[in-house]
C-alpha cells in the first residue's frame, strides 16, 4: 500500500513510519526539520499550516505512485495552561496546526481517494478529544474539532469506498510532553493555585505512559483491516474506563471525578 503520514520526525509518526515500512508498505512522511531518516521512507518537507506545501506534498506522492491508499493525519502540538491566560494567538496556533492542518491535507487527499474509489483515512484525536481536560482546554478543543469533522466526513465519503478511522490515544511517552508550550505567566499560577501541581501530574502521566511502538503495532493492524471500527481508544485500561464513565455517568458526577484527579 502507498501510505502518507504527517509528522514523522518523532513519537507516533516516527514509530508508525518505521513499522509500516517494515510491513512492506511504501511510506511517505511529512516533516519540518528531520535530522534522522528512516531507510526506505520518503521524506517530504511540508508544514501543515502552509496550504501550498501541503498540496505539493500530496502532488509528490501522486506523481510518484499514482494513488494514496492510506492517509494518516498525525502532526500536532499542544498548548497548556488556564484558558483565560492562553492568548488568542495561542488559540489560533493550536487550531491551525491540529485541526486546520488535518483539513488542509484532507482537502487534497479526499478527491484522490474518491477518484480511485478506495482509501483509508486515519486521523489522530485523543482521549482529550472525548472530554475537556483542565489546563489543556485548547488542546481538547482542537481534538473535539477533529472528532466532529471526521464523523461528518465518514458519512459523506462512505459511498466512495473511503473508510475514516479516528484514533484516541491516552498517555504515551513521546517528545510531545517536552515540546508542549505551557503558559508561564506568574499570575496564572497565583490565580489557579493547583495549576503547577496539575501540570506536574499531567507530565508525569505522559512520561510514564505507553511506548509509541505499541501504538504503531495497533495502526499496523488497522491498516490491514478491510472494515476497521470507527474509533480506537489506545490507552491503559484505567484511561479507557474514564471514557466509559463519562458516557454513562451524569455530567456532574463525572466532573467531580475529573476535578478530584486534577486537584481542582
Amino acid at each position: 500500500m502507498v501510505i502518507l503520514i504527517t509528522g514523522i520526525t518523532s513519537g507516533f509518526g516516527k514509530a508508525m513510519a518505521e513499522r509500516l515500512s517494515a510491513d512492506g508498505h511504501k511510506v511517505y512522511g511529512t516533516h519540518r526539520k528531520a535530522t534522522e531518516f528512516i531507510p526506505g521512507v520518503v521524506y517530504i518537507k511540508a508544514e501543515a499550516t502552509d496550504e501550498a506545501q501541503v498540496k505539493a506534498a500530496v502532488d509528490q506522492v501522486m506523481e510518484a505512485e499514482g494513488r494514496i491508499d492510506v492517509f494518516i493525519n498525525n502532526a500536532g502540538m499542544g498548548i497548556g495552561g488556564p484558558l483565560e491566560f492562553c492568548s488568542l494567538e495561542d488559540a489560533e496556533r493550536q487550531m491551525d496546526v491540529n485541526w486546520m492542518g488535518m483539513v488542509r491535507f484532507l482537502h487534497f487527499v479526499v478527491p484522490v481517494m474518491r477518484a480511485q474509489k478506495s482509501g483509508k483515512i486515519i486521523c489522530f484525536s485523543s482521549i482529550g478529544g472525548l472530554m475537556g481536560l483542565p489546563f489543556q482546554g485548547l488542546y481538547s478543543a482542537s481534538k473535539f474539532a477533529i472528532e466532529g469533522y471526521c464523523e461528518a466526513l465518514r458519512l459523506e465519503t462512505k459511498g466512495f469506498g473511503i473508510k475514516t478511522v479516528v484514533i484516541e490515544p491516552g498517555d504515551f511517552a513521546t517528545a510531545f510532553t517536552a515540546q508542549r508550550k505551557s503558559v508561564a505567566a506568574p499570575e496564572a499560577y497565583e490565580v489557579y493555585k493547583t495549576y503547577a501541581e496539575s501540570l506536574a501530574s499531567i507530565e508525569k502521566d505522559e512520561t510514564g505512559g505507553l511506548k509509541p511502538e505499541y501504538l504503531a503495532g495497533k495502526i499496523s493492524k488497522i491498516v490491514k483491516m478491510r472494515n476497521p471500527r470507527y474509533h480506537y481508544i489506545i490507552s491503559t485500561l484505567e484511561q479507557r474506563l474514564s471514557v466509559t464513565l463519562k458516557a454513562i455517568l451524569p455530567a456532574p458526577w463525572f466532573a467531580k471525578i475529573l476535578s478530584s484527579y486534577y486537584k481542582l
